[in-house]
């Protein structure tokens, strides 16, 4: 096993763990996504605080949650070591000749990957405090459907979407997770070595779209409840 332990610690191992960790977490953004969309149905929250209990105690999804926490903190963890080990190659200072203006979008973005995988920890560690505990151990208001009761989450949230800060706080966050899917999904294919020149520039394409049109999903919610209740 001290090979495997230390691939894992090679420079080699920390980015195929990255990529792994950061294509899993994007398959969660997109279910996520979907069901919290449905804080948009006009039905008093109904739809959504039934898609929060089952999400909640399903067995398959609360066994799945938790490989989601550990690749949550593993990612986080293995990109601040890899961002860190990075600015030590450089030794910390700046070519005396750059070629800045040459550079394109995606590598500015690997250069500054570090500082907005923190920001988007901070980002998850408030949303997840806000409601993902709230939901587990928060002394909630109860809502019946059907004869059946729910915690009723919609409320939890429906309030927090009213503070102008918090909305502002959760779009800023959307647009700096953008930029990380931005360069972090073809970055994780690049790694795996699944590049193809009749595959790589669909890759490309959907990486921008995923990158698009995910945080923008996800920002609309808060900034239409906003909107409604104080039309």
């Amino acid at each position: 096993m001290n090979w495997f332990s230390r691939f894992l610690t090679s420079s080699l191992g920390k980015k195929l763990l990255m990529s792994l960790t950061g294509l899993f977490l994007i398959s969660f953004l997109i279910i996520h996504l979907i069901g919290n969309l449905q804080l948009l149905i006009d039905d008093g929250g109904k739809q959504f605080n039934v898609y929060a209990k089952f999400m909640t105690t399903n067995p398959v999804i609360k066994t799945v949650s938790y490989l989601l926490y550990g690749s949550i903190l593993l990612h986080a963890v293995q990109g601040l070591l890899i961002w860190r080990q990075n600015r030590v190659a450089r030794g910390g200072t700046r070519y005396a000749v750059k070629v800045t203006r040459a550079v394109n979008t995606s590598a500015k973005l690997s250069s500054n990957m570090g500082w907005l995988g923190v920001i988007v920890l901070v980002f998850i560690l408030v949303h997840m405090y806000q409601f993902w505990l709230q939901m587990k151990l928060g002394n909630l208001p109860m809502a019946t459907y059907d004869g059946q009761e729910y915690k009723d989450l919609y409320t939890i949230v429906a309030a927090a979407y009213q503070n102008i800060f918090y909305v502002i706080f959760y779009v800023v966050s959307m647009l700096v997770i953008a930029f990380h899917l931005w360069h972090g999904f073809q970055s994780s294919f690049q790694t795996l070595g699944l590049n193809h020149r009749k595959y790589t520039p669909f890759i490309h394409v959907l990486g921008k779209l995923i990158a698009v049109v995910i945080p923008l999903g996800f920002a609309v919610i808060p900034v239409f409840m906003f909107l409604l209740r104080n039309a």
